[in-house]
This record gives C-alpha cells, sequence and structure tokens, in this order.
C-alpha cells in the first residue's frame, strides 16, 4: 500500500511539473523539487521524459546534485555526469561517502576521472582511490572506508569517551571494529555491548572474535547472500593479508539484490539492466534490433526444420494446425525449468554435488506432465480431426519435448555459466531454439513415418 501511494503522488507530481512548465512558470516547481528527500528528486527525474528530465535538472540546486546523482541509475546518471566539467564533478561529489564517489566517478573517462582525483584534498583521493582499485562488482568496490576501530586492549570506558569526541557516527554503524597495531583485523565490537557492560572491562573480553571479514575481491552477489543469511547490518572488509580496508553497509546490499533483480528480468528480453524507462528513441531502437536480430536467426533454425517436412504438410494440412501446441508446450515447461536453475545459481544452491539429482528430477517431471498432457491433447486431436493416428504422434511428440525442456532447462545455463556466457541473457534464446526444432522435429517426424 505505501508504495502505491508513493507511485500516486510522484505521478500527481509530475503531473504539476508538467502544467507549471506549460504554462512557464518555473519557480513554484523549483520550491516543489527543494521540498522532497535528494532520493526522491531522484524518481521524479527517472519518472520524466527527456525534456522535462532536463529541465527539472537546471532547477535542484547546485549543493544538492551529489545526493540526487547517487540516487539515479547508471544511464540517467551519465547524461547528466556527461554535461559537468571537472570542477563541477569534483563539486558535486564533494561531502559524499568514498562509495558513492567511486561509483559516481566509473561512470567517467579515465582522463577525467584522473583529473577529478587530482582536484581533491589527499585524504579524500587516497579514500576514493582504493575503492577505485577493485571492481565495482565486488566487496572492494561496494566498500565505505568510513570506519571506526578500537584496540582490544582499550577499556570501554576509554572507547566510549572515544565517541563522545565525535560530531556523529558514520551511518549504519552498529558494530565498531577491532583491529591490531597492524590494522589487521581481529573481531567486532556490538554499539549494544559497549552500552550494556561494565564499563571498566576491556574490548577483548566481550568483543566477537567469530565473526569472519569479507575478501575483498568476493563477488558482490556471494557479498549479497552472506548479509541475507546472518542478517547483517553491516560487515569489515579485508585485503589478501587480513588488514581492514573499510565495511560494506545494508544499503549498498539492497542495491546490489536490486540490480541483481532488474538484471534477470530485463536480461530474459535482451536489454541491459541500466535501461532506462525514457530513453530517447535513438538510444532504444538499436540495443533492442541487436536482440530481434538474434531471435530471427533463431526462428530460420526453427522454420528450415518445418520446410524439410513441407510435403507431409502439404498431405496432412492438420499437421500445421497442432504444430504450435507441441512447441508452445515445450517453451513452457522449459521456461520454468530454466526460472528455477537460473534462480538456484544465484542463490549459489546449485554445484556439481546437486546437478545431476535436479536433472533427474526434472526429467521425471517433464515425463509425468508429458504423459498427462500427451493424454489429453491427444483425445482432442484425434476427436477433432477423426484421426486416431493423429492422436498418436502429438502425444509421443509432446512427451519427447517436454523431457528434452526439462533436459535443456538445467543443462544449458550450467553450459552458459562455464564458458562466461550470462544464462539470464542467452538462456531463454537457446532454450526456445532448442524446444521449437525439437518440438517440430518429433512431431513432422512421426507424421512423416506414419503417413509414409
Amino acid at each position: 500500500m505505501p508504495h502505491t501511494a508513493e507511485q500516486h503522488q510522484t505521478q500527481q507530481h509530475l503531473q504539476a511539473l508538467n502544467d507549471a512548465l506549460a504554462c512557464g512558470t518555473f519557480l513554484p516547481v523549483q520550491r516543489m523539487l527543494n521540498s522532497l528527500s535528494p532520493a526522491n528528486v531522484a524518481h521524479l527525474l527517472e519518472s520524466s521524459p527527456p525534456r522535462l528530465r532536463h529541465a527539472l535538472w537546471q532547477l535542484v540546486e547546485i549543493e544538492d546534485e551529489g545526493e540526487i546523482l547517487q540516487f539515479l541509475s547508471e544511464e540517467v546518471q551519465n547524461q547528466f555526469l556527461q554535461q559537468m566539467d571537472t570542477q563541477e564533478v569534483v563539486a558535486v561529489t564533494e561531502g559524499l561517502e568514498a562509495d558513492d564517489i567511486a561509483d559516481i566517478l566509473q561512470q567517467l573517462p579515465d582522463t577525467v576521472i584522473r583529473e577529478v582525483l587530482q582536484a581533491m584534498d589527499a585524504q579524500d583521493r587516497h579514500r576514493v582511490e582504493r575503492v577505485l582499485t577493485y571492481d565495482e562488482d565486488s566487496a572492494g568496490g561496494l566498500m565505505n572506508t568510513d570506519t571506526i576501530t578500537v584496540r582490544p586492549r582499550l577499556t570501554l570506558d576509554v572507547v566510549l569517551r572515544y565517541l563522545r569526541r565525535h560530531d556523529q557516527l558514520p551511518g549504519m554503524t552498529d558494530n565498531l571494529l577491532v583491529v591490531n597495531r597492524q590494522d589487521e583485523y581481529i573481531g567486532l565490537l556490538p554499539l549494544s555491548k559497549v552500552l550494556t557492560s561494565d564499563p571498566h572491562i576491556t574490548v577483548r573480553e566481550i568483543m566477537q572474535a567469530d565473526v569472519e571479514a569479507i575478501p575483498a575481491d568476493m563477488p558482490a552477489q556471494e557479498v549479497a547472500l552472506l548479509f541475507e543469511r546472518h542478517d547483517w547490518v553491516s560487515a569489515p572488509v579485508v585485503d589478501e593479508r587480513g588488514k581492514l580496508l573499510g565495511r560494506i553497509t545494508i544499503d549498498d546490499v539492497v542495491d546490489v539484490i536490486r540490480d541483481d533483480v532488474e538484471h534477470s528480468l530485463l536480461s530474459m528480453a535482451g536489454l541491459d539492466e541500466s535501461e532506462d524507462t525514457f530513453a530517447p528513441v535513438l538510444k532504444t531502437t538499436p540495443r533492442r534490433a541487436v536482440w530481434l536480430g538474434i531471435n530471427l536467426l533463431t526462428a530460420f533454425i526453427a522454420s528450415a526444420v518445418i520446410n524439410i517436412f513441407e510435403g507431409t504438410i502439404d498431405k496432412v494440412v492438420a499437421l500445421a494446425i497442432l504444430m504450435p501446441i507441441v512447441a508452445s508446450m515445450g517453451g513452457v515447461a522449459g521456461s520454468q525449468t530454466l526460472t528455477v536453475v537460473i534462480r538456484g545459481m544465484a542463490l549459489g544452491q546449485i554445484g556439481k554435488n546437486n546437478t545431476q539429482w535436479l536433472i533427474n528430477r526434472e526429467l521425471v517431471v517433464g515425463i509425468i506432465n508429458g504423459l498427462c498432457w500427451a493424454l489429453v491433447v491427444a483425445v482432442a486431436a484425434s476427436l477433432w480431426f477423426d484421426d486416431i493416428k493423429l492422436g498418436y504422434i502429438i502425444a509421443f511428440a509432446m512427451i519427447i519435448n517436454l523431457m528434452t525442456a526439462a533436459l535443456a532447462g538445467v543443462v544449458l545455463p550450467l553450459f552458459l555459466k562455464s564458458v562466461k556466457i550470462d544464462p539470464a541473457l542467452a538462456g531463454s534464446v537457446a532454450l526456445t531454439t532448442v524446444t521449437d526444432v525439437v518440438g517440430f522435429m518429433s512431431f513432422l517426424g512421426l507424421a512423416s513415418w506414419l503417413y509414409a
């Protein structure tokens, strides 16, 4: 319900902004923008067509631009960054956390990145460079270097006095990070224990030494799984020598989870996860054209199989009517298996030890469903065309195709992953090609044999 209310509010804002801009009254628009939070302004910008979007950006206060940029998708973010010079980029990133600055800089050319880094003060430059050395889809790329560390020999009373010297704690600080003199991570000190324990005991006595830090090179998807499994709010990140580099917070993990969902959803249609809903025609058309071309190629393959049996189709016209049923049933069954397997792979549940069990399970499911629906379709086809042979043909073809779909739904994503191809991106097209070709080949092949 809150989500629906927020969507309704966004549409109301867009209507009001459109009306105001149409009348040329910019002052009310600017006041409305300044009354919204950076996250809501970003949502409003992403919900606007290009002309309105750029008009709104011109009305955003300069000091708010950096906060708004970090909430925008990569593509929309890049549209605004391309219009900025080095000094403007430095200005909008001032005051942001190191990981957010790194995310923004990664949208820029290398020459601009170097110029922006040189324009920063030494401390900020060092923090951002540390994050930039790691891939953006790794723990090192997600981490924030703003941490509070303590030594194990300190008493809690000293720790509390140290904390009071800060104007504010870094966002989502639920633990203090315990390190030795070499800055090597050795444990966590929950703030709840600092506040409720005897102030005269030492950090070493109550710290949690059994919580392992996250390696900086761990993929972002694995980091998200760890946070989900352990219900973490934050977690320390270390290099290969165990030295503390920073920490990851739950807000960054939520972004990873959201990006993964968008990637899986859009990849099924051959689109990039950063696809802008309101991207211009000249940007959108080429992206979709490539995927349509690939799909057309696979369609030609299926058509070539049909063409082999042209003579049989000419003799038995009913085959042309029933062909789509076999292909469609195989496609749906294969998509069900493919979706389950891709999800299992994303959650880290599928490996060498359980792949064979999964293949066997899907084959049995395919056989059972194949037998059930083959009987239904066979009876319907026999009565419809008054031809029992046709019932046998479509029944056996459907069983063959559903078994093939089940097998392909498991094997294809595993194979694609092994050759470094994204299963979410290529799996559905490859699966459709397999089920179409096998479905037409088995149905028309059996027909050619029985009607010969």
